[in-house]
């Protein structure tokens, strides 16, 4: 993703997302983490790059990743802004982000893309190769490289403060009088 692409973004967008995109849960965040401030190189150019928090089940025969449905964001949120400092443009996940995250994406042009919860086995399918590059050890929460058609996705959060989550809670939110 470049900068311009993310500028274009609002909360609220529907997106098809197609190409390369990488996987990673709280166990690989830290191991990421861990590494740049022992001054390793992550595992993968993170520059222009979506994280996608899952951690996919086993593949049955004859499928190319199992169960594949997003993960609660939240949890990852104390290690994003090393990411995006080395160029991260997107994540993917469930649920909202702390109002530090949500400074952090317009500090660095960034945005945050929730995917639906429940539907896991219907994300699979538009994945079309997945491929472990890093943290093998890790299991089901090793990194993964995917190649995705048409993953749906909302823009939760945007580079000018707009918050999906904040918008419907103040859409829906009863005034006792």
């Amino acid at each position: 993703m470049t900068d311009e692409i993310v500028e274009s973004l609002r909360a609220g967008d529907k997106v098809l997302i197609n190409g390369v995109i990488y996987t990673a849960r709280d166990a690989a965040h830290k191991r990421m983490v861990e590494g740049l401030e022992k001054g390793e190189s992550p595992p993968f150019d993170l520059k222009g790059q979506i994280i996608y928090y899952v951690g996919p089940t086993p593949p049955k025969p004859g499928q190319i990743i199992g169960s594949a449905g997003p993960t609660t964001a939240i949890r990852m949120d104390k290690y994003v802004e090393p990411l995006l400092k080395l160029g991260l443009k997107g994540m993917i996940g469930k649920g909202y982000r702390s109002p530090q995250v949500r400074e952090l994406l317009i500090k660095y042009k960034a945005v945050y893309f929730a995917a639906v919860g429940g539907v896991a086995t219907l994300l699979a399918k538009t994945i079309k190769s997945s491929e472990v590059i890093a943290y093998e050890d890790l299991g089901t929460e090793a990194i993964r490289k995917l190649v995705v058609e048409d993953f749906p996705a909302i823009v939760a959060n945007d580079i000018y403060g707009g918050d999906i989550f904040e918008e419907g809670r103040k859409r829906f939110a009863r005034i006792d009088l």
